[in-house]
């Protein structure tokens, strides 16, 4: 048996409320208050929630104001679920929530959700682990308001030549093609611009590092994308040995 939290952090996915679990739809479904961010998820998303329950956009809210309500409809037996875009987990400011939560003795879990780089690569169909080319996958973001430590500067990562989705840096694409070459990516590296995908005004378009900040701009988006820096992605094709004749396993001799 499942065991009933007081609240639920739910990961509602990138957008389209069918790319959301079904674990997630049903604590949704279950809550007696839904709080989400309306300026990054749909409405669509929490329409699954029960008619009597309470349903909040949380996004002029702070943090005291959001746990001030999860505090009083746990305080009178009932159950929240917290949707958050995306996964919780990244870049989701969950940490400082749980806080609150351990401070108050309230219990909760986490449901995953598709992350909008998965959704992206999908959508674009491309794949970010090619055979003896890239087989890492670094997700990061510049430094905005919120600053990210010397040790993790794009610049540094970009040394690895892997495959890099890089989140919350759609206000400078400047910035960002200024790192990648200055770690060594080719200017003709492909990257995929994805604009709030799973959306109904999803925007998703290929263009290289070096024409990546004219191509951001000349599309008007300043946030709510990622871009997948895709090394290889050109090279000729190298098929994996999963399905290779000569390769044996366990369940193929």
């Amino acid at each position: 048996m499942e065991k009933r939290s007081q609240v639920c952090f739910v990961g509602a996915g990138p957008g389209d409320p069918e790319l959301m679990t079904i674990k997630g739809k049903r604590r949704i479904e279950e809550a007696d208050l839904v709080l989400y961010a309306g300026s990054l998820i749909q409405r669509e998303v929490v329409i699954c929630a029960r008619k009597d329950a309470e349903v909040f956009d949380s996004s002029s809210m702070t943090l005291d104001e959001t746990h001030a309500l999860i505090l009083d409809v746990v305080r009178r037996g009932g159950t929240v679920a917290r949707v958050h875009t995306g996964d919780p987990s990244l870049y989701g400011a969950i940490r400082e929530q749980m806080a609150l939560l351990d401070r108050d003795g309230i219990s909760y879990d986490i449901v995953p959700g598709v992350t909008a780089a998965f959704a992206a690569a999908a959508a674009a169909r491309v794949s970010f682990t090619l055979p003896e080319r890239a087989q890492t996958l670094i997700l990061t973001r510049i430094s905005g308001r919120t600053l990210v430590p010397d040790r993790e500067r794009l610049q540094d990562l970009a040394r690895h030549q892997t495959s890099l989705a890089i989140y919350l840096s759609a206000s400078d694409p400047e910035g960002v093609a200024r790192e990648l070459l200055a770690g060594g990516y080719p200017g003709e590296t492909p990257v995929v611009v994805a604009y709030r995908v799973g959306w109904p005004d999803e925007v998703i378009f290929v263009t290289q590092i070096s024409t990546l900040p004219e191509a951001v701009r000349q599309a008007g988006i300043q946030r709510q994308a990622v871009f997948l820096v895709l090394p290889g992605q050109r090279d000729k094709a190298i098929s994996s040995r999963l399905y290779s004749p000569q390769f044996t396993h366990s369940f193929r001799r």
